[in-house]
């Protein structure tokens, strides 16, 4: 099969090979002849089968859905337009605007292969989880032991069962978080009001949930931002730490970053988490 016949798999591999690992957060090692990612690297910070990409490169794989695509976009650090196009090659149909966006730009993804030593993961608009380091899995849990719709702040917060929510006890106290939380999904909404998935999330809520319900019907519209937060940990037990809520502009991405002040106990407890946490990869759920 030609490159043109098989233009979809042509450009993965392009696009594979002008990525290096140092940029992709992953060792580059000595041995390495190619300057670009390995199948099994590209699989992997994917989330998908090596087989499956191997598939994809060859032409024998034809109808990935949009899940894979945007996976794939998103592990080869593609801008919008090139998205956009991988789209097409799939013969899929690029993200609409003025839906909320997963898409991770090349700087975003600069960004968290710079601060991969912290506990540290980014959200969609709708507080979708998108991906994470090691250390915010291993401090906060594995996001991929939970059901992916828990993997939403907001249906984690308000529905999913008390022994499967975050282990996270704001200074603020619950109930000013769950009003911050509910007045950001308020103000997504203003800024989103026809994207599909926002709709069903703050239905579903209103439904299922008398306390999501008493506060949308507040009114109140804000954002939530940086917070001190203390994690019960099994292990270190209890880490009090900032929490800081970083928005990118254009995407409405929320990176979400915990902290420890230099020489504290809370950071020596970081350190020892961080040795331990298993070095991979920033994660997705997809």
């Amino acid at each position: 099969m030609t490159d043109a016949q098989n233009a979809l798999g042509s450009t993965l591999r392009v696009w594979r090979d002008r990525l290096s690992p140092d940029e992709a957060g992953l060792p580059s090692g000595s041995g390495r002849r190619a300057t670009g990612l390995r199948r099994e690297e590209l699989a992997a910070l994917a989330g998908l089968s090596v087989d499956y990409v191997v598939r994809l490169e060859q032409g024998r794989a034809r109808n990935p859905s949009e899940q894979v695509i945007a996976s794939l976009a998103r592990a080869l650090h593609l801008d919008v337009a090139e998205r956009d196009h991988l789209y097409r090659l799939a013969a899929l149909l690029p993200p609409a605007p003025g839906r909320i966006s997963s898409h991770l730009t090349p700087g975003v993804q600069r960004l968290i292969t710079r601060l991969g030593d912290l506990p540290l993961a980014v959200f969609t608009a709708d507080w979708t989880l998108v991906t994470w380091t090691p250390l915010w899995a291993t401090l906060i849990g594995d996001p991929l032991e939970a059901p992916a719709a828990e993997r939403n702040f907001v249906r984690a917060t308000f529905l999913a069962p008390a022994d499967r929510q975050w282990q996270v006890r704001s200074e603020r106290g619950e109930d000013a978080v769950e009003a911050a939380l509910v007045a950001d999904l308020r103000a997504a909404q203003a800024t989103y009001p026809d994207d599909p998935g926002l709709r069903r999330l703050i239905t579903e809520c209103r439904a299922a949930s008398p306390r999501f319900a008493e506060l949308w019907a507040r009114g109140a519209v804000g954002t939530h931002d940086g917070d001190r937060k203390t994690i019960a940990h099994r292990v270190v037990g209890d880490l009090t730490l900032d929490c800081d809520v970083l928005t990118v502009a254009g995407t409405d991405l929320k990176v979400v970053v915990y902290t420890a002040a230099a020489h504290s106990p809370e950071a020596d407890k970081l350190d020892f988490l961080r040795v331990t946490a298993i070095r991979a990869p920033a994660a997705s759920p997809e």
